[in-house]
């Protein structure tokens, strides 16, 4: 059940415009009913016009012309004569009392269709307002998160539960609900008439319905976990797509078209075969409830014409429009009997979305939390140990200082642990041993926004929005000028190809800026950097992506970006790793060698060694070596 309040609560701000809702789908069950019930008065007026024109029925009408209401529906003729007399004169002449009728028959159907009118879009208010909220909750969730649960979840489950699963959340919530209360108004408007007009033939006409709701026992656990299946199946079928276009360069290069062809067609099979499976039962609720409904209408005409022909406790016309209702009866009663299956999607979606609302938020801020400042002495880490799966550690006991001001360079072989490192700085991890310290105050009693506000990060594949190259730039950055964004590119050397694009630095660079070249790409982030003049700057392999002419442009902008800063740099390729104030060789998660350049390349030992497998690299390339640099292929993260 907590479930269902949960799905609930989310039209407690719409509480309101819902109890509208309800209000007006109540009022046009209401007269839809009494719409039907209007068929007696009208048919008895219309027989008793017949039966005076043929000079017959005069012991079966009254002073009126109308025939004599039986005990059952004595209440029910009181009511309509009192509603209609109201409106129709039900003593003048049948043809005169006829017209009457239908008039007032039509400002029924007119005031019932204006009350279906609001209750339509007040609930598609809702719903769109519920999709709405439900989409901004769970990204507002999803942004929070930790980067080890994106670590552990593929990207197109996460697409598939903020989209597919939020809208059939967003069905069950409000469409679905909306269909449950107005199918029950016309329950409980069709039973009240049906009652007053015979209480027998209405509990006659119940007798088959407990039929409607047993039979989907035995079905509803299966309908629920093919349900589970064909949601988990589209998020992977979502996943798929997007890791073959977003890679589709490699699969051309590749030529590996058909392999990802005979992939996708495998995702899309499984998922045709579960939800054909699943719908095969779900299928079953229409015959089952026809068949039910079928004998309930069989039931009735039998019982009826019995009550009608033998008994006589009802005339022909109550028959008639008793038959009416109780077509309109079991069109909700239909509904309710396949609810339990129709509700399954929405259950759960539901289920999935909030696996994603509940997902913990490791990494907080503690209480009263302090904010960042900045470095004025020095970056600590402390045996600062880390590990992304347990047992299995990346960083082990790394200790070493970084004075404010200074440049650190950290080399290694892949896998050394180089990039996990200065993760650690802006908590998109958190260690798991040891501490990281800045002035002496543990990382952790800071506040995250604070502490990020803090650093600057440029990495060796830079994030571009699809968005102008102006908003890149000053991407994070609030009331920015123009002539602020402008010289950031120019000191990142980008003023120049930015001004030789289409529309400036108001041109769309495309999805992870697929248009422009990746040189100019990097030069774009090295700009935003600049831009946010932070006081701790992480470089990332920065200059990868460079050819020579814009890894030297690059490189002046680098020395001013660096100047003032404590820098972090995991970039062999600048030649700011020769001359960083220190260089922490990093292997198999331990700090192995620590020491200047010069001091290293004396020591010998993995550094001496990179560098040596670098000089023998760039001589076959027949490159022109910069004298200490090292440009190891090696040295990945």
């Amino acid at each position: 059940m907590s479930l269902y309040f949960r799905i609930l609560s989310y039209l407690k701000p719409y509480l309101g415009v819902f109890l509208a809702a309800v209000f007006a789908t109540s009022i046009f069950a209401a007269l839809d009913a009494f719409s039907l019930a209007l068929l007696i008065p009208f048919l008895r007026t219309l027989f008793a016009d017949v039966d005076a024109e043929g000079g017959e029925g005069a012991g079966a009408a009254g002073a009126n012309g109308e025939a004599e209401p039986t005990t059952d529906a004595a209440l029910l003729d009181g009511l309509m004569d009192g509603t209609l007399g109201r409106f129709v004169d039900l003593s003048a002449p049948p043809s005169e009392a006829i017209q009457g009728i239908i008039i007032f028959l039509l400002a029924v159907f007119f005031v019932k269709n204006i009350f279906d009118f609001f209750r339509t879009y007040l609930v598609a208010w809702i719903e769109q307002a519920v999709t709405r909220d439900l989409r901004d909750q769970v990204y507002d969730h999803l942004v929070d998160l930790d980067l080890v649960f994106f670590a552990r979840t593929r990207v197109g489950q996460i697409v598939s539960r903020l989209t597919h699963d939020v809208e059939q959340l967003r069905t069950l919530v409000t469409k679905e609900l909306a269909r449950i209360l107005s199918s029950v108004f016309e329950l409980m408007a069709a039973i009240s008439l049906m009652m007053l007009i015979s209480w027998k033939l209405t509990l006659a006409a119940f007798l088959v319905l407990p039929g409607v709701f047993a039979i989907w026992g035995p079905l509803l656990r299966r309908v629920r976990r093919g349900d589970r299946t064909v949601l988990n199946l589209a998020g992977e079928v979502n996943s798929h797509l997007q890791e073959t276009l977003s890679g589709i360069r490699l699969v051309k290069a590749s030529g590996a078209e058909e392999h990802e062809r005979k992939r996708f067609h495998r995702l899309t099979w499984d998922y045709f075969k579960q939800f054909v499976r699943t719908e095969r039962f779900r299928a079953l609720s229409t015959p089952i409830t026809e068949t039910v409904g079928a004998l309930g209408t069989v039931v009735i005409l039998w019982y009826g014409t019995q009550l009608v022909l033998a008994g006589g406790e009802i005339s022909g016309e109550e028959f008639i429009g008793f038959l009416a209702l109780s077509m309109k009866l079991y069109s909700p009663v239909k509904y309710l009997g396949k609810l339990p299956a129709i509700l399954q999607p929405g259950l759960v979606a539901a289920e999935r979305a909030f696996e994603f609302l509940d997902a913990p938020i490791e990494i907080r801020d503690r209480p009263g939390a302090l904010r960042f400042p900045g470095v004025k002495e020095e970056v600590a880490y402390e045996k600062v140990s880390f590990e992304y799966l347990p047992e299995d550690p990346v960083l082990r006991e790394v200790s070493f200082r970084a004075p404010a001001g200074s440049v650190t360079a950290l080399v290694g072989p892949s896998g050394a642990g180089k990039t996990t490192l200065v993760d650690l700085l802006p908590r998109l991890y958190d260690v798991t041993g040891g501490r990281i310290l800045v002035d002496g105050t543990d990382l952790r009693e800071f506040a995250i926004s604070s502490l990020r506000e803090k650093l600057g990060v440029v990495s060796q594949d830079p994030v571009l929005f699809h968005d102008t190259v102006r908003a890149n730039i000053a991407y994070g950055l609030e009331g920015v000028s123009d002539q602020a964004i402008e010289s950031a590119g120019r000191a990142a050397h980008a003023h120049d190809f930015i001004r030789r694009l289409p529309k400036g630095y108001d041109t769309v660079v495309g999805e992870r800026g697929t248009q422009l070249s990746g040189g100019q790409r990097q030069r774009v982030a090295i700009a935003r950097a600049i831009l946010r003049d932070p006081p701790i700057l992480i470089l990332d392999e920065a200059t990868s992506a460079l050819d020579s002419e814009s890894e030297r442009l690059v490189q002046q902008a680098m020395e001013r970006l660096l100047q003032g800063r404590t820098v972090f740099i995991i970039a062999h390729r600048l030649p700011t790793v020769q001359r960083a104030d220190q260089i922490l060789v990093l292997d198999q998660g331990r700090i192995v060698q620590q020491g200047t350049h010069d001091e290293l390349l004396a020591d010998g030992g993995l550094y001496g060694h990179l560098h040596e497998l670098q000089f023998q690299a760039d001589s076959i390339a027949g490159e022109a070596l910069p004298a200490g640099s090292i440009r190891d292929p090696v040295q990945r993260r």
